[in-house]
């Protein structure tokens, strides 16, 4: 029996649930959803989700990781929901300043902050889940995080799934002196609005009316933020080798957001002994914005490679 298309599919270019109710969409899809909040370490309010299938045993757990401008309630559900469906149970958490958790909209100063959010809300669902193997799933800026958590972690992650990660800026990093004049404005007013030269879902998502749904929630960088990203990338660059956990990295070959590039070099240069990168031709930054046969093509080798690793055998 073959797999259900990734549930984008039911989505329209004004709601990700399509024609139906969020209740409705979740009872189509045979998926439990829960959204509450926590307050975390420095009194910030932060909005979490989790999605587990309904009626089935479960095989193990995703964490989750949203990218910048994104959060879990929008178009990344529809990849936890697809999640789910294979047997996981997955959580996500709202980054602060994204989604409905509290913070100054899109204002990241400091990634390890979010990291700290991150490992706080997963951290206690090991107590739900006892036995179950964990895995990180990350998308753009949440590809970094999840590596950084990983990293923080080493030993706990049954596996990492990076979705056209930022491991490179690509043609969005500011030439210098742009970058340079950056980090002597976000000293001075961090919180201050950049506006990227390029739309960026007209250049993430090829399929206009999933572009369409990407702009309803927008997010604009901030000067702080923008510095953090360059910090970041660089982070991980150095410290590719300290990445040991096994490793399936995903990205588009035409993807000018976070720079491919990126998870090569990741892929060459990380320890881990079992490792697999899939780079595909002619797609883009948000694999889930290509057309179906895309699409399903991406989501299936993540599948596959998920269900090749439920064994603890398969870490060493």
């Amino acid at each position: 029996m073959g797999r259900e298309p990734h549930p984008c599919c039911d989505a329209s270019s004004t709601s990700i649930y399509g024609e139906l109710e969020a209740q409705e969409f979740y009872d189509k899809h045979g998926v439990a959803y829960v959204e509450d909040t926590l307050v975390n370490s420095r009194g910030l309010r932060q909005c979490w989700r989790s999605w587990v299938p309904v009626g089935e045993e479960l095989r193990g757990v995703v964490c989750v990781c949203h990218g910048y401008g994104a959060d879990s309630g929008w178009l990344v559900q529809l990849t936890c929901i697809a999640i789910a469906k294979e047997g996981y149970a997955v959580y996500a958490i709202d980054h602060q300043g994204h989604g409905k958790s509290e913070g100054l909209k899109g204002h990241i100063p400091d990634i390890n902050v979010v990291v700290d959010d991150c490992i706080a809300f997963f951290d206690p669902r090991r107590d739900s889940h006892k036995g179950l193997p964990f895995f990180l799933y990350g998308e753009s800026l949440g590809g970094a995080i999840a590596l950084l958590i990983h990293l923080r972690q080493p030993e706990l992650w049954q596996g990492v799934v990076l979705n056209g990660a930022m491991c490179g800026i690509g043609k969005f990093k500011p030439p210098w002196p742009a970058e340079y004049l950056l980090g002597l404005i976000s000293g001075f007013i961090p919180t201050w609005p950049i506006v990227p030269t390029k739309d960026i879902p007209t250049v993430s998502f090829k399929e206009p009316w999933k572009r369409n749904l990407a702009r309803i929630n927008p997010n604009r960088p901030r000067a702080a933020t923008a510095r953090e990203f360059l910090r970041v990338v660089k982070e991980i660059e150095d410290r590719a080798s300290e990445v040991t956990a096994p490793l399936l990295i995903l990205h588009g070959d035409q993807d000018i957001v976070c720079d491919p590039d990126g998870s090569k070099t990741l892929h060459q240069n990380a320890a881990s002994k079992d490792k697999t990168l899939h780079l595909y031709p002619g797609m883009w930054h948000q694999l889930v914005g290509e057309p179906t046969e895309g699409v399903e093509q991406v989501f299936g080798d993540m599948f596959s490679w998920l269900e090749t690793h439920l064994s603890p055998q398969a870490c060493t």
